[in-house]
């Protein structure tokens, strides 16, 4: 009954903020945290719909870091918008010039592209350029324009801005946010009980347990590391909508109990 890992249309999600709250009500979900990459622009629409049902929202994002030159996400639960927003505007910043320059090396591979407008505060991602190719008719599927051009190194591909992991720990707690290690598995940029170590290090509170792309075994070691540095848990489904293209996860998918949001609220400054 518990989703801590969720997408709206102010990132890459499909779904509105609005639309996600009635999905989510309808897969059994009694708490849902919106997670969207580098904004908290739809948490008031969230908000706003669950309050006709019996459904909480939990306010976060998923934060852009750098480390060891691949990108690690962090996700941060409770953090007080007030103090995140003018760091986060620059984050935003960032991801659109990451995104134009994306756009300039495609357009140099003979493949020139225009993003559609988005409204403010969205962040622009590599599933809205690989969208606009489809569109364009330079790819048969989304999947196909990672594939080709916008996989990790690959022809179109831009790193991140630099924003180090202890950069990013720092400011969601420095905004009372509890940070957590987004899918410690997808991570390629070093072992994991190595990472968590510095991550640790840093100040991390939590480790995304539950999550599509770990096996039971995965999960299994993640629960050990947890207790081993007294962690707390989490898990979500990293819904983006149910056209995402190439995703299979599903809404409640892993039916967390509630009782791990608790500790979650209470480690929260």
């Amino acid at each position: 009954m518990l989703e801590l890992h969720c997408h709206t249309t102010f990132s890459d999600g499909t779904l509105t903020p609005t639309q996600l709250v009635e999905t989510a009500v309808q897969a059994g979900v009694r708490a849902l945290a919106i997670t969207d990459h580098d904004t908290f622009n739809g948490w008031e629409e969230a908000i706003g719909a669950a309050a006709k049902y019996d459904l909480e929202i939990v306010p976060g994002l998923e934060l852009s870091t750098v480390h060891n030159h691949c990108s690690l996400h962090i996700l941060g639960f409770y953090p007080n918008p007030q103090l995140l927003r003018e760091p986060l505007q620059e984050r935003l910043e960032g991801r659109k010039r990451r995104a134009q320059r994306m756009l300039e090396k495609l357009a140099s591979l003979g493949y020139p592209l225009t993003l559609p407008e988005m409204g403010e505060g969205i962040a622009p991602g590599r599933p809205h350029i690989a969208s606009a190719m489809v569109k364009a008719g330079y790819v048969q599927s989304s999947r196909e324009a990672f594939d080709r051009f916008l996989r990790d190194e690959g022809p179109a591909y831009v790193h991140y801005e630099k924003f180090s992991i202890q950069d990013g720990i720092a400011l969601l707690r420095s905004c009372g946010a509890v940070p957590v290690w987004a899918h410690p598995y997808l991570f390629r940029g070093g072992a994991v009980e190595e990472v968590l170590r510095e991550l640790v290090e840093a100040g991390l509170m939590g480790v995304e347990v539950y999550h599509p792309s770990q096996s039971p075994q995965q999960q299994e070691r993640l629960r050990q590391l947890c207790k081993e540095y007294s962690l707390l848990e989490t898990g979500g489904s990293d819904y983006h909508g149910p056209t995402f293209e190439g995703s299979h996860s599903q809404l409640n998918m892993w039916h967390l109990p509630l009782s791990l949001l608790e500790p979650i609220k209470a480690a929260a400054q």
